[in-house]
């Protein structure tokens, strides 16, 4: 899942809203020539993506800017952020937080291109962090996603008519004020036809008609992507939606592969949130990365259209006196944001890793028992995403990192 506004529970968020995309123009027509539509933006070879969610409110809280994406060097490792989140309300598009986004008077100190916003000019916020920062790094893509887990209750009405809401998410990314900001959209439903805060039941073909009319509307010079479930139990969610339907539709998808086991699960057992392989002992036996892949590629959706989900963060219990996974525990272990959840940048000196499991790592430190990757096992879902043919790695979220990028610095 994807989580909302300093994320406080599962439940609670804030996101903004829009599609996003950049034309990549109309049709050139001269006298006595044939027309032509111009190439359509360059797409990068399968494998070699890499996608950073950027979060609206991080720069509360987190303090965590655009600036930060390049002072910690993950600009220049970054191939596309996707900027979270939009809102889906009313069948539509919307911003979440508009102050965060498009006004926001960002210092001298704060800037990108190290210069103070005036209180005059036609952007501020984020987006304009966003296009100094694009200004820098002319191959860097950027996209709008919509929905996460605290705004995806809307999808229902839009899937009712998909083109108003495809019109809809064109108009707001399309803005003339930030047009320029945005290479296209990524729709992240949680989820289709089944439960996430709340429960979908328009059918299992309602996200391939949505992501057919988002296409259409955004045409082949936008990008359009999607997150979706890493549920591969059988009748589970990747069962509930045609997503091998709607593939043809995206550029790629990014399964959410962490977030498989938390405190949520209060007396546990402690299990990894975000395991590559099946381990002797695991809760669930399909709760795993490699059964996400192997179960979207068995629906015959493409390698190349799929990318490696990432955890930036952990997740841990507290209550726990066995150090190896499937201990009991008397609930959620205390976090910086929201108790049960905690950045890399912290765990790794407060809780530093005890020992691996089915492909990622471990740490129990007094009574609490966290579960996060590290530069090491990331190495190891590297080996797996290229022995895959994946299309990419994607990651949740930028803020969770090191200062010095460690985490991203690790992702080939």
């Amino acid at each position: 899942m994807h989580l909302s506004h300093r994320p406080r529970a599962r439940l609670m968020a804030l996101v903004s809203a829009a599609c996003a995309a950049v034309l990549g123009a109309g049709l050139l027509a001269g006298a006595g020539t044939a027309t032509a539509e111009p190439a359509a933006k360059p797409k990068l070879a399968a494998g070699s993506k890499v996608v950073g969610y950027f979060t609206e409110w991080g720069t509360y809280d987190r303090k965590y800017y655009v600036k930060n994406i390049e002072t910690s060097g993950s600009a220049a490792r970054l191939t596309h952020i996707n900027y979270a989140f939009g809102n889906v309300t009313g069948g539509k598009c919307a911003i979440g937080d508009s102050y965060a986004a498009t006004e926001r008077t960002y210092t001298a100190a704060e800037s990108v291109d190290g210069v103070a916003d005036t209180w005059d000019q036609p952007l501020r916020g984020t987006f304009n962090q966003l296009r100094e920062l694009k200004k820098k790094h002319p191959g860097l893509k950027v996209l709008w996603s919509f929905g996460g887990w605290t705004w995806s209750n809307g999808f229902g009405e839009a899937a009712r008519n998909p083109a108003a809401f495809a019109q809809s998410c064109y108009d707001l990314v399309e803005n003339s004020k930030w047009a320029d900001v945005f290479d296209g959209i990524d729709i992240d439903w949680e989820y289709p036809n089944a439960c996430g805060a709340t429960c979908d039941t328009s059918g299992r073909e309602a996200f391939k008609n949505l992501m057919a009319a988002v296409r259409a509307k955004f045409g082949s010079g936008n990008l359009v992507t999607a997150a979706i479930t890493a549920d591969a139990t059988s009748g589970g969610k990747i069962d509930a939606a045609n997503y091998a339907g709607a593939a043809q539709y995206v550029d790629w998808y990014n399964p959410m592969t962490y977030d498989f086991f938390g405190a949520w699960d209060a007396t546990g057992p402690t299990a990894p949130h975000s395991a590559l392989n099946s381990y002797s002992g695991i809760p669930k036996a399909e709760f795993h990365t490699s059964a996400t892949i192997a179960k979207l590629k068995g629906l015959g959706i493409p390698s190349s259209k799929l990318l490696l989900g990432i955890g930036f963060y952990g997740r841990g219990w507290t209550g726990v006196t066995q150090s190896a996974p499937g201990g009991t525990a008397t609930g959620a272990a205390p976090g910086t944001y929201e108790a049960g959840i905690e950045d890399y940048k912290v765990l790794k000196t407060k809780c530093p890793a005890t020992g691996t499991v089915g492909g990622t790592a471990y740490a129990k430190c007094g009574s609490q028992w966290w579960s996060y990757d590290t530069p090491a096992t990331i190495a190891t879902k590297m080996t797996y995403k290229n022995q895959q043919g994946l299309g990419g790695t994607f990651f949740w979220e930028l803020s969770g990192d090191t200062s010095g990028g460690e985490l991203i610095k690790s992702i080939k």
